[in-house]
């Protein structure tokens, strides 16, 4: 099978982030049995999903690990115009699906690579490294990481993480915490507004605190301009509170991310956060005693990724890629995770990262080839 021909058999596959991916990464393990290699699963808790890696070659210090997700994020309320999970040649270069580009295409390589790998004298090995959960916060990778460390006897070097980069070498890749926070107020008729407390007017000043922060970093200047936006963000996504427009709102809830250059960490943020919110909760509780303000941590924290050009990961993708431009991004990934994990890890995908998330998402059979060329350059480089 070439790599269009599996990337048609992985975008069948529905698997949204949250849902069980046992169909695809099933599939993927008996693809590689039928090579004669051995796919390592690593379930979660319950059993319904799981990780996969597996080691093409010698059991030698140094390999490249090749990795990539197995979700995706719902086509629900867009407007595709052919089913999102068919993959759709029509003709003008662009093959359309869901995961087509994020990041199915990249994987599809890895495995179109398969049979080759097999078949070179591998000097050093490449490993495979296939996740779960990473559309709703890269859960999946640290105990991926964890098992590939604590599986192989030899220590891997490399981690190539295939985001739709197009095919650019990227060595920087902000972060990202999402935290929820929940104001309890006291409920009343809205004409009392000055004897009660209304938890969404007190969201409100939250809201703003959190967007002077940010602002206040810019005009520190802890910038990274790699990065668009070149600083560290902090977005408010959804907030819901009250029952009517004449009722003091008891509770409001919102959710808030906080995308952080590599150079911080939301801890940071959260902690300043937190102590306004105390000095919030001192002056309100003379007007109501049970008012209150609890955040939580609703996703683990992502690192952001900080590749030095100088690290040897860095000239090899170049090579591979035969690409000598380096960029960064905005979006996390799970490059951080593998860095964090003891990898020189980099992002190096086909696909352009504009085309994912949305309706009629498509990778460039430009882009396939470009990457399916990296996998034999690869294999030559470690033959």
């Amino acid at each position: 099978m070439n790599a269009q021909e599996i990337l048609a058999k992985l975008v069948s596959f529905p698997v949204l982030g949250g849902e069980s991916n046992l169909s695809i990464i099933h599939w993927i393990k008996d693809y590689l049995a039928d090579q004669g290699v051995e796919g390592v699963l690593v379930p979660n808790d319950e059993g319904n999903k799981a990780s996969l890696h597996c080691r093409i070659g010698p059991a030698v210090d140094g390999g490249v690990i090749l990795s990539g997700h197995t979700d995706v994020v719902p086509v629900e309320g867009q407007e595709w115009t052919s089913d999102p999970f068919e993959l759709i040649d029509k003709e003008d270069g662009l093959l359309y699906a869901r995961g087509s580009c994020d990041m199915k295409g990249f994987a599809a390589c890895c495995l179109a690579a398969l049979p080759e790998m097999v078949k070179a004298d591998l000097k050093k090995p490449i490993y495979f490294a296939f996740s779960y959960d990473e559309e709703i916060g890269c859960l999946a990778a640290p105990d991926l990481v964890k098992a590939i460390n604590a599986y192989y006897q030899e220590k891997p070097k490399y981690a190539i993480i295939g985001e739709p980069s197009m095919m650019i070498p990227t060595i920087g890749q902000k972060g990202i915490c999402i935290f929820e926070t929940t104001v309890t107020g006291s409920e009343g008729h809205s004409s009392r507004i000055k004897q009660e407390v209304s938890a969404i007017h007190e969201s409100m000043r939250l809201v703003l605190w959190l967007e002077n922060k940010m602002n206040s970093l810019i005009n520190a200047g802890r910038t990274d301009d790699r990065f668009t936006p070149n600083h560290t963000s902090i977005h408010i996504g959804r907030m819901e509170g009250g029952i009517a427009p004449n009722v003091i709102a008891q509770e409001c809830t919102f959710t808030w991310d906080v995308r952080t250059i590599p150079s911080e960490t939301p801890q940071e943020i959260f902690e300043e956060f937190e102590v306004y919110c105390r000095e919030r909760e001192q002056e309100l509780r003379a007007v109501y005693p049970a008012f209150s303000i609890t955040t939580s941590n609703i996703h683990p924290a992502v690192p952001g990724l900080d590749t030095h050009q100088d690290q040897e990961i860095v000239a090899l993708t170049k090579k591979l890629a035969a690409c000598d431009v380096l960029d960064a991004v905005s979006y996390a990934a799970e490059a951080g995770q593998f860095a964090e994990g003891g990898f020189e890890a980099i992002i190096c995908g086909p696909g352009d990262i504009a085309q994912a998330h949305r309706a009629d998402e498509f990778v460039s059979k430009e882009q396939l080839d470009w990457c399916v060329r990296f996998m034999q350059n690869l294999i030559n480089e470690l033959s």
